[in-house]
């Protein structure tokens, strides 16, 4: 008589045994015939161009997970808006704070400029030439 643990088991060894026999059967059973124009890098149906080490800038990576995360508060705002009349002034109350968070964040990032392409360039406050050079002066007396 098999324990829960060795049914679960079983199951896994079953599941295991069936993707390497489909592997093996796929592989076996399939023509090979690779050519030139077959083990050339794919590329949307346009001939490959440059390295594909190519460095992106990283605006695309930052707008993605600033889509991503609003995107995620929007889609938990659906069952909310559902649902709110019934959770009675509580649970409007939960939503108004959830949106009001939800848009301070989405100010912070306005007023950040991470919403902006071409982000505008950070000059750094330039100091006095006269005490840079009063620093240098003191600096070779010593």
């Amino acid at each position: 008589m098999l324990t829960e643990f060795g049914k679960i088991f079983i199951f896994f060894l079953a599941a295991i045994m069936f993707v390497v026999v489909a592997v093996l059967a796929s592989k076996l059973l399939r023509p090979s015939r690779p050519t030139h124009e077959k083990l050339l890098t794919y590329e949307c149906g346009e001939n490959a161009e440059g390295s594909p080490w190519v460095k992106f800038n990283i605006r695309f990576y930052v707008v993605a997970l600033i889509f991503l995360i609003f995107d995620v508060e929007v889609v938990l705002l659906i069952p909310w808006a559902l649902v709110y009349k019934e959770a009675g002034i509580g649970g409007f109350l939960i939503g108004a704070v959830f949106l009001f968070l939800l848009g301070l964040g989405m100010a912070y990032e306005w007023r950040k400029g991470d919403l902006e392409w071409a982000r505008p360039k950070i000059t750094p406050p330039s100091l006095k030439e006269n005490s840079i050079e009063q620093k240098i002066t003191v600096n070779t007396q010593a």
